[in-house]
């Protein structure tokens, strides 16, 4: 098994997580730090007692340490000049969400991966979670019918400070991209098209617009709601939402912290005005890891395997598509149509 030789550019507190997994694994090394603030490189190198050059050029720490793979965990604004970078020199790339600040640079990303033939994966550490694997089967459960809806609520109040606190939307585009993924992941398909309504409620700490609520059709039919506040304080639902998915023969919820379950049709006669249901437990058990290094192995075992990873960007494009689809739904007040 080749030697994974990674460069990690971006030295915030993300990229300990990023770190932490490369001392887990015996086929990866770090052979570099790259931040545009020299200082910031220095002291992680000093955290991390690493024996590695610092650099504040990406494409010279590429050339000069023969790198092959490199750790995008700067902010979303630098990520199209890294990840370009970084396929251009010749190394394949695992990268923190979203893809970039808006779609036509995430298109010219995946189009640069493919004149390149290197890879670029994205960090949906959220679609790694035993309950969204377990919710998955429920609803793939030939029992559960047809999916016809999908309903998630995300209602917290976090006070971060810093950068979201300025973002035009900091709820679509920092944190929804993880429900959005999970709904298609959940749901087995990509959306059509959405209708948003974006606002930024009275007492709201955001410079921005931090609520929103978002109706989206799906290549399935089915239709997916999206209701999230991140200016919610008081009963608040796990960082996963709450989930409710409805089927031809059943439903299944989540409450983003518990197993999910299901009730489905106990006997399908036509008599009964309330139809009789029976419970069904998620007995499938998710063998992989969870969170950031789930979603690691399998950026990981894509690369090792010749293969797209599951979120290899090919795939995550669509979950971006449904990101900034909502954010022009709600800038037009229209219905947008997603291709």
């Amino acid at each position: 098994m080749s030697l994974h030789k990674i460069i990690v550019v971006g030295c915030g507190d993300m990229a300990n997580i990023w770190m932490d997994y490369v001392q887990q694994r015996k086929n990866a090394e770090i052979v570099a730090l790259v931040d545009l603030n020299e200082g910031a490189a220095i002291r992680k190198k000093q955290q991390r007692n690493l024996d590695v050059p610092v650099y504040t050029d990406l494409k010279t720490a590429i050339e000069q340490t023969h790198a092959t793979l490199v750790f995008d965990v700067t902010i979303p604004a630098a990520h199209k000049t890294v990840v370009s970078t970084a396929l251009n020199a010749g190394c394949d790339v695992f990268g923190e969400k979203p893809m970039a600040e808006n779609i036509n640079d995430a298109e010219e990303i995946i189009k640069i991966a493919e004149d390149t033939g290197h890879t670029y994966s994205v960090m949906q550490n959220r679609r790694y979670l035993k309950q969204i694997r377990q919710l998955h089967q429920l609803v793939q459960n030939e029992k559960f019918g047809d999916i016809k809806e999908l309903h998630a609520d995300f209602f917290l109040g976090p006070h971060f400070g810093g950068f979201r606190d300025q973002m035009d939307s900091p709820l679509i585009i920092d944190m929804a991209i993880h429900t959005f993924d999970q709904a298609r992941f959940i749901a087995g398909c990509n959306p059509t098209s959405v209708y948003c309504y974006e606002f930024n409620p009275k007492g709201s700490w955001y410079d921005g617009r931090a609520s929103a609520i978002c109706i989206y059709e799906m290549e399935n039919g089915s239709v997916f709601s999206y209701r999230g506040s991140w200016c919610a304080e008081g009963f608040p639902t796990s960082w996963e939402s709450e989930w409710r998915v409805i089927g031809t023969q059943g439903t299944a919820k989540w409450d983003g912290f518990n197993t999910p379950s299901s009730e489905i049709i106990a006997q399908n006669s036509s008599t009964e005005f309330i139809k009789p249901t029976k419970k069904v437990s998620a007995n499938f058990q998710w063998p992989g890891r969870e969170g950031h290094f789930g979603c690691l192995d399998e950026m990981f075992a894509g690369l090792e395997e010749n293969r797209r990873a599951e979120t290899d960007c090919h795939d995550n494009i669509h979950s971006m598509k449904m990101v900034f689809a909502a954010l022009e739904s709600a800038k037009t007040g229209k219905t947008v149509e997603i291709y």
